[in-house]
């Protein structure tokens, strides 16, 4: 289900020739030696200089190789060293996949994750986050709805939303997917509800708050064999602007567009015991800039 019913930043490692130690390489500092002439009018050829660059050059790639591979890989130290919002991390155009390493949160507010970097990165982490929540099917019930709203929104959103929502999530809505007035589903049948964030974007940051955009695809229907309303796919945008409250990123409001969808693929459906069994053995994430 929508999250209405979210950038680009990452570190740039330091480098370059100068900064290398090894950078030095590829000279061939060779020293050449010249014979006395054997003859005035016959002057002794010099021995040919051997030119050994090539060589040389090829073992400095291959231990900047080296070292830019290690660069890389550390990180396995303390996890102060993988603190959000470490210093000396800089935003520089776009990262479409990659990891910071930046540890993305500190913990967990019931299933949500919570304590985000003080930063671009925690910020698009958050929003990550609670597209995921607010698109679950722990929505369709009252209790759980108003405890993601609560945890998701700042206190003001949230009092301001818990109505609407609960007006949203009617009888008649929660029927036409197949739920009794509760929201739960028929004996025999599960309700699927997920949003799998596919990347997120930052469209302003200030210090103390954001607009991300989370680009999505999500899973709503229901699984059984009696059902009329079977798991289908959608694609879509939510944007959310997000204020720093108390230690953490928190949703003030949001907004939401169709798309970016691709053409669909030429997978054949499953059946539906199959969907709800992928749905029972398959977790989902904590996601991460």
């Amino acid at each position: 289900m929508s999250p209405g019913d979210e950038h680009d930043y990452r570190p740039t490692d330091r480098g370059g020739r100068t900064d290398d130690p090894y950078s030095t390489l590829g000279g061939t500092r060779q020293t050449r030696t010249r014979l006395p002439d054997s003859d005035a009018g016959h002057p002794q050829a010099r021995r040919p200089a051997r030119n050994s660059r090539s060589l040389v050059m090829i073992v400095g790639v291959v231990v900047l190789l080296i070292a830019a591979i290690a660069f890389a890989n550390r990180g396995g130290g303390s996890d102060d060293d993988a603190s959000p919002g470490a210093k000396g991390r800089r935003s520089t155009g776009s990262a479409p996949t990659a990891a910071t390493g930046t540890k993305p949160v500190q913990g967990k507010n019931g299933t949500i994750a919570s304590g985000f970097a003080h930063d671009e990165q925690g910020a698009q982490s958050a929003a990550a986050n609670y597209a995921v929540a607010l698109g679950s099917a722990e929505m369709f019930t009252k209790e759980s709805r108003h405890r993601i709203l609560d945890t998701v929104y700042s206190p003001e959103a949230a009092d301001e939303l818990r109505a609407p929502q609960d007006l949203a999530y009617s009888t008649e809505f929660l029927g036409r997917l197949g739920l009794d007035p509760e929201g739960n589903a028929p004996k025999g049948s599960t309700f699927i509800s997920r949003t799998v964030p596919v990347g997120t974007k930052v469209l302003a940051f200030d210090k103390d708050t954001a607009e991300v955009a989370v680009w999505y695809t999500g899973l709503i229907g229901m699984s059984g064999q009696d059902s009329t309303k079977p798991v289908s796919t959608t694609w879509k945008t939510w944007t959310a602007q997000l204020s720093w409250l108390e230690g953490d990123w928190k949703v003030t409001s949001a907004s939401e567009s169709d798309g970016p969808a691709p053409v669909p693929g030429d997978v054949a459906a499953s059946q539906s015991d199959t969907i709800s069994k992928a749905v029972e053995e398959y977790g989902g994430f904590t996601y991460a800039r």
